[in-house]
């Protein structure tokens, strides 16, 4: 995996730490391999790890603990230990929360999802072949995300919202003030909501995204909740939103190649040839954008193939069955990853399951038999959340970077880091997997969404037409993406909003929009900063309040 650096980036930094705060100019990024720093990683990633396979095997659910674990990071760097004071460094702050983040999502969304899919499936024996398959999966995924973050497709100043919330906790626990009064209000009341199960959180990121993509976001919502009502139907069902889905991401990635394969405007500065201002400045090339995507695609075959060869699969199927499930599989996954990385940059919600059941479906409709498809659908749902926390997580770190001088080779270096503490808590996810997956299992504590799976893959589509819904569907998300274009995504955005039935959440999205636009008028571009805040908070209170669960659970 080479790192491409821009020429500004090749110098080695100067020897030195992060000192309290921000770094100094000159100084080098802290590094994973700093004996407190990976102590405090390894240590986080299992306790990630554990919440996060909890709470997806007993409720159903998933935590964001990465504002956990910056906030334990501050309490270990105020410890009055000389050993522990080098923890009071943002940037080892947010190499903590990244990896715990990244080990509760690999965990729970990633691994223990897609392993779960063969033991309800009736192959306890394909158990660790798919967790062999699902790990490499997930490897991939976060690679594609680490290379292409900075790019016009995955732009660092995009929404991102827990990303934002992440950094605002972190800058509020160094700096302290009227900013972390504010934060901490919000943190409040975002865990008061999580108690009154109001997902507050949704009004959070109502703060941070983008308004249209937002408001399409918070469109969705309604019409699932309240479409019955309405319209003496409900939306959610016979497959309408995974239409509007199936639509809406194909003009995405359209819109995605045309960005890959266009050429630059005269005019049109290089991203990589300016990265001096990070306000501004693309760390990531349409150039090497697409050698990304296509490496990782290439990436993605190679993961099939051995989950083919671990399963078994090189003996059941044709040799031309097996080539068109490796190269279809491949597809699913990185189309998978990019769906779900557009829809959380934009609003901090991913549709995973939603878009994993599409390709199941089509699956079924050409006619893969069930085993191969169980491994199939397992390996396309590990990826997508780790892309997505990833993102979350680099944008945090650019945040805290993006004041840095010289900023560019500080910001390629500190995304190294993060991507190394990634692996950590990678690392940590497969090793609790590895232990917990048969005590859980064989007391029935089973994911969810692996069941519905596994169902499906087992009963088939159950109605006639589902073809036919999914097309007709697919021509109003096709087009309201279109409208929308790259930046807003209006039409993922939709479709994830129709997707996803959690009562109340469209009126936080929709209030918090109008407070949003209604203060902006107020207050100016003041506005954006304190509303940054509060949204913040937010969400910060909601992942608390999410993460707290693992006692009910217990």
């Amino acid at each position: 995996m080479s790192h491409h650096t821009s020429p500004s980036a090749t110098a080695p930094p100067p020897p030195g730490g992060a000192g309290q705060g921000a770094s100094p100019a000159g100084a080098g990024h802290p590094r994973v391999r700093e004996p407190v720093v990976f102590v405090v990683i390894a240590v986080l990633s299992v306790v990630g790890a554990v919440i996060g396979a909890d709470l997806v095997a007993k409720l159903g659910i998933s935590a964001n603990t990465s504002v956990v674990g910056a906030l334990i990071a501050m309490l270990i760097g105020r410890i009055p230990l000389a050993g522990l004071r080098s923890m009071r460094s943002v940037h080892r702050q947010n190499l903590a929360q990244s990896a715990i983040s990244a080990a509760t999502f690999a965990s729970a969304n990633a691994l223990l999802t897609s392993v779960a899919i063969p033991y309800v499936f009736g192959r306890q024996d394909l158990v660790w072949p798919m967790l062999a398959g699902s790990f490499a999966g997930l490897l991939i995924d976060t690679w594609v995300l680490y290379r292409s973050f900075g790019s016009r497709l995955l732009p660092a100043d995009g929404a991102w919202p827990p990303g934002t919330a992440a950094a605002e906790t972190i800058k509020a626990g160094d700096k302290g003030g009227k900013r972390a009064l504010v934060l901490g209000a919000g943190t409040l009341v975002g865990v008061g909501g999580t108690l009154l199960s109001l997902p507050l959180s949704a009004a959070g990121v109502a703060f941070l995204g983008n308004v249209w993509a937002l408001l399409m976001f918070g469109v969705g919502l309604g019409l699932r909740e309240f479409s019955p009502a309405l319209f003496h139907t409900d939306l959610g069902a016979g497959y309408v939103p995974h239409g509007v889905m199936v639509g809406a991401g194909a003009v995405a990635l359209g819109q995605a190649v045309v960005m890959l394969v266009r050429r630059r405007t005269p005019a049109e500065p290089s991203p990589a040839a300016a990265p001096a201002d990070p306000t501004t400045a693309y760390t990531a090339d349409e150039k090497q954008l697409r050698r990304s995507l296509v490496r990782g695609y290439a990436l993605f075959v190679a993961g099939a193939v051995l989950l083919a060869v671990l399963g078994g699969l090189i003996g059941d199927m044709s040799p031309l069955g097996i080539v068109g499930w490796v190269l279809f599989a491949a597809f699913a996954a990185l189309v998978h990853e990019l769906i779900v990385g557009l829809a959380a940059m934009q609003s901090g919600w991913f549709p995973s399951f939603a878009v994993t059941l599409i390709f199941l479906v089509f699956g079924l409709l050409i006619g893969i038999p069930s085993v191969p498809l169980a491994l199939l659908v397992g390996y396309v749902s590990a990826t997508g959340p780790a892309f997505a926390d990833m993102g979350y997580d680099l944008k945090a770190g650019w945040l805290l970077r993006r004041d840095h001088r010289p900023w560019d080779p500080f910001e390629r270096e500190g995304r190294r880091e993060q991507f190394r503490a990634a692996l950590i808590g990678f690392a940590a996810a497969l090793a609790v997997v590895a232990v917990l997956w048969q005590p859980y299992f064989k007391q029935g504590l089973i994911p969810p969404v692996a069941k519905v799976y596994a169902d499906t893959v087992k009963h088939g589509l159950g109605e006639p037409g589902v073809l036919r819904t999914l097309l007709i569907w697919a021509i109003p998300g096709a087009l309201i993406q279109l409208i929308g274009g790259t930046k807003r995504q209006m039409g993922v955005m939709l479709a994830t909003g129709l997707l996803i039935l959690t009562p109340h959440a469209c009126w936080m999205v929709i209030a918090a929009l109008a407070v949003r636009v209604g203060y902006r008028k107020w207050r100016g571009p003041k506005a954006d900063e304190e509303l940054n805040l509060v949204g913040a908070g937010l969400i910060a209170g909601s992942s608390l309040g999410d993460s707290a669960q693992i006692v009910k659970a217990g």
